[in-house]
């Protein structure tokens, strides 16, 4: 069978009451395969069906797989830097950067198994991409950031300093937060449920992206949820809330919003700045 076909299997087993303590060798052969696969960005959590950022759907079997990891496994000791944790798995074997000239700096890069990291990226200290996270070639993770389980994060991003990209695994049938290529996203972004980021946008730093809050497009002149479309230049402004007036806001009640134009070449020349890091 397919190795789609044998975690569906599983799955079934898993839902019927498998545990991991009934697992057996071919059980467990099948989600180390699944994992060497994430690993390998041969699978992914999620796929663009589209020309649209909107078209990304998520791959329900490999969402199934990777929750099969933390079912059929049991929290062992391990050791990391000297200090033991538990876990259900170990950190990612990560010898097979190097060859393709992806870098983590040391003392705080964290990567966990069926992560995958393409070419030429760069981790700095410290830093932790999740289980089935995709990080594109070319793409930079800051000091103090983290990308969730299931992110999609495309070629040549960049994320700032203390950037969150936040993890989607259940229910299985949600979209992972997507970031696009070409990306750049300032010092202390937060993106969020499912959020979807379109190639080439530039976000302001502290910038907060979830569903919840809307976002004001001043190209298309619409009010989004959930997305942000190509190449915006992206940023936080207060609106006024349907609290309105009250006697506790003096003024009036506001809440964040987002904001997004057309990206300007200045901005973009300072973007560009930062590929020196690579020469």
């Amino acid at each position: 069978m397919s190795l789609e076909a044998d975690v569906a299997d599983l799955w079934n087993r898993y839902q019927d009451g498998l545990t991991a303590a009934d697992a057996s060798d071919a059980d467990a052969a099948v989600i180390d395969e699944f994992l060497a696969a994430l690993e390998a960005g041969e699978v992914r959590a999620a796929e663009k069906t589209g020309d649209d950022v909107t078209s990304w759907e998520a791959n329900e079997w490999v969402k199934r797989g990777i929750l099969l990891n933390f079912g059929l496994r049991e929290t062992e000791p391990r050791e990391y830097g000297g200090v033991t944790y538990h876990d259900v798995l170990p950190l990612r074997d990560t010898d097979d950067l190097a060859e393709r000239g992806t870098r983590n700096t040391p003392d705080g890069t964290a990567i966990r198994r069926g992560a995958y990291l393409g070419s030429d990226c760069i981790m700095m200290s410290p830093s932790f991409v999740n289980m089935g996270a995709y990080v594109g070639d070319g793409t930079l993770v800051d000091s103090c950031d983290t990308v969730g389980s299931c992110a999609q994060l495309g070629e040549n991003v960049k994320l700032g300093a203390n950037t969150l990209i936040g993890g989607v695994l259940e229910p299985v049938e949600d979209a992972p937060v997507i970031v696009e290529d070409g990306v750049s996203l300032g010092a202390g972004c937060r993106v969020t449920s499912g959020f979807r980021v379109g190639e080439n946008s530039i976000v302001g730093e502290n910038t907060l992206l979830t569903p919840r809050i809307p976002v004001y497009d001043l190209v298309e002149e619409e009010v989004l949820y959930g997305h942000l479309p190509a190449e915006r230049r992206a940023f936080t402004r207060m609106v006024e809330s349907s609290v309105g007036d009250h006697e506790l806001f003096e003024g009036g009640a506001y809440k964040p919003a987002v904001v997004a134009t057309h990206v300007e070449e200045d901005t973009l020349e300072a973007t560009r700045r930062e590929d020196a890091l690579r020469e």
